[in-house]
């Protein structure tokens, strides 16, 4: 028997029930994995961590899951993720619901600046979609563009055309639709009442309805009987009084070892909320709820997956490695806990000091405040302060420094040196004082938090490593062929799949490494990309030439977080080469210039004095990294695996990702003209010519050529 690998409408209906039930959490983090697995991490007050796994790819479920088995989050979040995180970080989770009777749940999230919708669709390829407050589509992982409906960032969100919903039909409106088939019951069951092949022959079963009967010959006895099942499952999908089971076909073994659980004994193969008499000739392991059920069916089914993948031997994960870098980490985190105590500790200690030396500090604030009142220098008040402490004034012997920028006074009493603001009173700056040790105290449940959260994931860890070494090791078998790759250039029709980016405006392509690479067409965009895409952790590229692009190796996306990055030297050459290649250096006919690289602090769009800034100009302050003699050539090539789309770059970068490419060089062919010669090499080197014109046309070649002649090289 095949095993289940998308959840039915019933089982959406039981899920949604139970995952109502954590409504009011709070959203920690989103994680996507592979473009088919988004990860929620949200935290309730009651229960703690929340671990939601939500699958759109071959398999279609979503459940929480325990937090040992859970992925380790991407190393570099893909731009969905993040723009996730900037909508719904620290939301509060508050409905989940089943959109009708169709297979899609709605997550709606609330923030105080904005709300949003996440929309998970468990049909067809499987979608999820971010709606902002009015509906509107921001991103989805799928776009889609049928004559019936539209998800695309932008548009208004289309949900799929309302069909009837058989947990609410009477009995009047089932018997009309039951007699306006002309087939058998359990097809008009599967049609007429949307609920599709399965649970046609498991409410015949229920209702003690022969499958087979034709539709003629049943009546009003089968109609009732058959209502009856319907409203009971109806009544224990609304309730959650529910009996969650995973079914299991046994190892011819698996018998014989019934101390380990029924689900490791056998190949799982379905789970519903609730017993399932069609599946009475299997066994099943019985759960408390449905959610543990779901988590441990997919769980399974995914380990069934790997081991005929893997076809026997099994490489041992270092598990050590990760549990040492746990233990380092909880080490750091206590280390940080002692920290902030410590800190407290001494805020607090200069508060009371504060009190303690009441009358010599205020004869100092005073002295301070009586100068400037008659507008006396801060420097003369220091001099008048260190003449005191020559003649022995106690008060003027305390001050170790007297700050005019910051309007503060250092003095040093009782063995602790406390800086006071000089412009308010001793009880001011004691309760100043105070309130900071309250605010470094609030930073040690943050970091008892995370300290747990390692705490979780070293005992994940432990626990992997014990099931990995208690598992038998499996009977080596012959190696797989290794798959070959498909033909897409003979391929008779090729699928289209072109999501939309922020950042196809401009040019645009990713190094070898995956990083994103982009540069300005015009002096517009070239002062967009300074102003607003310039991120500290990213570098900025131009060449030594006049008028060439802005050009910006990104480490991140708009809407993510900085944070720095270890560039691979392959990628700072790409990005330098592609400074180079769509600067005037091509247009001159060159074949290779110089780049040079900074840092973002260093580029700035303010003149030095008496100078004057063009529109998409700038100033470059401090030292800059030469790139010499960056070749002068491009690729431009036809992606077919993930995205269907003209890219274009330098070789390096853009032949690795590309079913075909090809190069080119400053020379003789206008760019309108290199671009159309291209277009009808493509469509020469594909079996599906529509497909060409359809991805690649002249227009859309041209917008990755540079500026200037061109010559083809490999045609």
């Amino acid at each position: 028997m095949e095993p289940k690998r998308e959840l039915s409408s019933v089982d959406l209906a039981a899920l949604a029930t139970e995952l109502s039930r954590y409504e009011g959490a709070k959203l920690d983090k989103a994680y996507l994995y592979d473009e088919d697995l988004l990860r929620l991490k949200l935290r309730d007050f009651d229960r703690g961590r929340i671990e939601l796994l939500i699958e759109v790819g071959e398999n279609k479920q979503a459940h929480v899951a325990d937090p040992s088995r859970v992925p380790d989050a991407p190393g570099r979040p893909p731009e969905f993720a993040m723009m996730l995180r900037g909508r719904i970080e620290s939301a509060d989770l508050v409905s989940v619901e089943q959109y009708e009777f169709d297979r899609i749940l709605v997550f709606e999230f609330e923030r105080p600046d904005q709300n949003t919708t996440l929309v998970v669709e468990l049909f067809g390829d499987g979608n999820v979609a971010v709606l902002d407050g009015n509906g509107e589509v921001v991103r989805s992982l799928e776009t889609v563009r049928l004559k019936s409906r539209t998800v695309a960032p932008g548009s208004q969100y289309e949900f799929p055309k309302s069909r009837l919903n058989p947990l609410e039909v009477d009995y009047d409106t089932l018997e009309a639709r039951m007699e306006q088939s002309d087939t058998d019951v359990v097809r008009t069951i599967a049609t007429q009442l949307n609920l599709g092949g399965f649970w046609g022959e498991e409410l015949c079963r229920r209702a003690g309805v022969e499958k087979a009967m034709d539709i003629g010959d049943a009546g009003e006895e089968e109609y009732r009987a058959i209502h009856r099942e319907l409203m009971d499952l109806a009544d224990a999908l609304r309730s959650g009084d529910f009996d969650p089971r995973v079914y299991v076909e046994l190892d011819e073994d698996g018998d014989d070892d019934a101390d380990r659980p029924l689900t490791e004994r056998g190949r799982v193969v379905d789970v519903s909320p609730v017993r399932l008499e069609e599946r009475s000739d299997l066994p099943s392991r019985a759960f408390d709820s449905f959610n543990p059920a779901l988590e441990e069916y997919f769980y399974r089914l995914k380990e069934q997956a790997q081991r005929e993948d893997e076809g026997g031997g099994r490489q041992r994960p270092d598990f050590e490695a990760e549990i040492e870098k746990e233990k380092r980490i909880i080490e750091q985190q206590e280390q940080a806990i002692e920290g902030f105590e410590e800190e407290a500790e001494r805020l607090r200690r200069k508060a009371e000091i504060c009190y303690a030396r009441y009358d010599l500090l205020d004869e100092v604030l005073s002295t301070i405040q009586d100068a400037r009142e008659q507008n006396t220098p801060w420097a003369d008040i220091q001099e008048t302060l260190e003449k005191g402490a020559e003649r022995g004034i106690p008060a003027a012997e305390a001050v170790v420094d007297v700050d005019g920028a910051e309007g503060t006074v250092t003095v040093d009493v009782d063995d602790e040196r406390v800086t006071l603001d000089a412009t308010t009173g001793v009880e001011k700056n004691a309760d100043r004082l105070y309130q900071e040790a309250k605010r470094v105290e609030g930073k040690k449940e943050g970091a008892r938090e995370a300290i747990e959260d390692t705490r979780e994931r070293l005992e994940a860890v432990e626990r992997r490593r014990e099931e990995w070494e208690e598992e038998p090791e499996p009977e080596p078998e012959e190696e797989p062929e290794e798959r070959e790759e498909t033909d897409w250039l003979g391929r008779e029709s090729i699928p289209l799949r072109q999501p939309e980016h922020w950042f196809e405006e401009f040019r645009w392509f990713h190094t070898s490494d995956g990083y994103l690479v982009i540069g300005g067409r015009n002096a517009d965009q070239n002062e967009a990309l300074v102003k607003k895409y310039l991120n500290k952790h990213d570098r900025f590229f131009h060449t030594q030439a006049h008028g060439g692009p802005v050009t910006i190796l990104k480490a991140s996306g708009p809407s993510e977080p900085a944070s720095a990055v270890d560039w691979p030297e392959s990628s700072l050459e790409e990005a330098a080469q592609f400074a180079v290649a769509y600067s005037s250096v091509w247009k001159d006919g060159r074949g290779a210039g110089d780049a040079y690289m900074v840092e973002p602090a260093q580029v700035s769009k303010t003149p030095e004095s008496g100078e004057y800034l063009e529109k998409g100009g700038f100033a470059i302050r401090g030292d800059r990294e030469y790139f010499r003699d960056m070749a002068c050539r491009v690729a431009v090539g036809i992606t077919c695996d993930d995205e269907t789309r003209v890219i274009g770059g330098p070789p390096s970068a853009i032949e690795p990702d590309a079913a075909t490419t090809i190069t080119l060089e400053p020379g003789k062919f206008a760019q309108n003209d290199a671009a159309v010669k291209c277009y009808r090499e493509f469509k020469s080197r594909f079996t599906d010519e529509s497909f060409v014109r359809k991805v690649a046309s002249a227009d859309k070649i041209q917008e990755f050529l540079p500026p200037g002649g061109s010559d083809l090289l490999d045609t």
